[in-house]
């Protein structure tokens, strides 16, 4: 009998008469059943949550307090890192060997960072102010935005939650968390380890539901105070949509179509083994993933052919398997829609040097799968060019000059991430300076640190994730303005004293 999976309101484990069964991509079979969230307990939880800030305990505690909260979340992530990694794979379809050394422990350190540092980064900070008109001291107190809506999307189910609800809970709001639909599992089994803690009852909340069934409801409602979301561009924008109709704090992560440069003068191993990481890993289902690579002409023949021989190699299979080196896609949508995008590029002229078909091994057939890509004569009026595919789908071109190579790698209407590939520090930095993306990556891939932030520029929407800067995205910056003007009266007092 497959496992059922509760809504988390107010403390409390519910179910609805909304049932939705949960497929492994890998196989396409059933591995869990899971309550959807219907209007009322829409409404419950956003109640909940508005209770729990505005009249609960979880406001009065010390920050001492609410710091071992977090520690105890984040002990309990790894007390079932196991459990968690298996499951997550099941859901995603990722391969374990990613679930249990990447995403689980980076979880439960994220939640350990933000309990760490909440106290310096809520500390009051006080300037003092001498003019010619007035003396004063301004006091700069942060302080919890609220109720905050955090919406997390399916490639990295847990990993993203606990960015978004370690950074939330650390600044003192309450929050109701919508895992995505196709995703819920490890999300819900975070709530039994929040239940477990002791947390106020309210301050979290999860619930399973179909975007389209609750993204209006609560992102337009007036008891939420901000929204963080994670996600595709449609959704985003009607995202800000909803968000207008009572206006509050938005943070928006959206797609990309993120670029790689190779010189000449990298170390050519190094950057073949990085970038295959870089637009493979996740099955290529990543917003950062590097869906387009350009080489500097004198190593490009050298570099495509190292390139093609381990793409070739990729061992595709379930998740669950060890040995699996790319699992599949997370639905046959998404599937046919990469199949799609390959199709018409290959109209217009694209060149498939790898992959490009759904793979035809007998063991692979249930599940959800696509080869592993690449694509030269690729044209940036293409839409294989400037539309984010999320799957393992590569561009790879040339350039001889510097110039060249911002220009291709700045067409996008995106601006999340880039790579660079050279041993020179100085050649990286300055061309580093040229390129629109906000975070930049030299000689690695998909390194992510609670300490710095990220996030994106252009269409690839606003806000930060990590660090102090996305901690403070989570709260609000109130100042109280004293007045220390000495033997006379402030200015304010002759302008209608007379």
């Amino acid at each position: 009998m497959i496992p059922h999976y509760s809504l988390y309101i107010n403390g409390e484990f519910k179910d609805t008469n909304l049932r939705e069964n949960i497929i492994n991509p890998s196989t396409g079979d059933v591995i869990a059943s899971v309550s959807f969230a219907d209007k009322d307990s829409i409404e419950s939880a956003v109640e909940s949550a508005r209770l729990a800030f505005d009249k609960g305990p979880w406001r009065g505690i010390s920050l001492s307090e609410r710091k071992e909260f977090l520690l105890k979340i984040s002990q309990g992530i790894l007390d079932k890192a196991a459990e968690l990694a298996a499951l997550e794979t099941l859901n995603n379809g990722k391969p374990i060997k990613e679930s249990t050394f990447m995403d689980i422990p980076s979880a439960a350190k994220t939640f350990e960072y933000f309990a760490n540092n909440l106290k310096d980064f809520l500390k009051d900070e006080v300037v003092d102010i001498s003019s010619e008109i007035a003396e004063a001291r301004s006091i700069l107190r942060r302080e919890a935005q609220g109720v905050v809506v955090l919406i997390v999307p399916w490639n990295y189910p847990l990993l993203i939650t606990a960015w978004k609800m370690a950074q939330a809970l650390a600044a003192g709001n309450t929050v109701i968390l919508k895992p995505a639909s196709l995703t819920p599992l490890t999300a819900l089994e975070l709530g039994k380890i929040i239940e477990q803690t002791g947390l106020p009852k309210g301050v979290v909340n999860i619930l399973a539901a179909k975007g389209q069934d609750v993204g209006k409801a609560l992102c337009s409602d007036k008891r939420v105070d901000m929204v963080s979301f994670t996600g595709s561009n449609s959704v985003g924008k009607k995202i800000l949509e909803y968000t207008c109709d009572n206006v509050k704090k938005v943070i928006v992560e959206l797609g990309g179509k993120s670029a790689s440069l190779v010189l000449a003068d990298c170390d050519i191993e190094a950057a073949v083994n990085g970038s295959l990481c870089s637009i493979f890993l996740n099955q290529g289902q990543m917003c950062t993933a590097m869906s387009r690579i350009f080489i500097e002409d004198k190593i490009y023949d050298k570099f495509l052919n190292d390139f093609l021989k381990k793409c070739k190699r990729i061992k595709l299979g379930e998740g669950s398997n060890f040995e699996t080196q790319m699992g599949p896609l997370i639905s046959k949508q998404q599937q046919v829609k990469v199949n799609d995008l390959v199709r018409q590029a290959e109209k217009e002229g694209v060149k498939i040097l790898s992959g490009g078909k759904v793979p035809q091994d007998h063991s692979l057939k249930n599940g959800f799968f696509f080869e592993p890509t690449v694509l030269t004569n690729v044209k940036p009026s293409m839409s294989i060019f400037q539309e984010e595919v999320f799957g393992p789908v590569v561009c790879v071109d040339k350039f001889s000059s510097y110039d060249e190579a911002i220009k291709l790698v700045n067409n996008s209407k995106f601006g999340l991430a880039a790579c660079i590939w050279t041993q020179s520090r100085e050649k990286a930095e300055s061309l580093a300076k040229k390129i629109e993306a906000g975070t930049i990556w030299v000689n690695t891939y998909g390194m992510f640190f609670n300490e710095v932030p990220y996030g994106g520029f252009k269409q690839s929407g606003f806000g930060k994730e990590l660090g102090k800067e996305g901690f403070l995205e989570y709260i609000k910056l109130k100042n109280t303005i004293i007045d220390q003007t000495k033997e006379s009266k402030p200015l304010v007092n002759y302008w209608y004293g007379f």
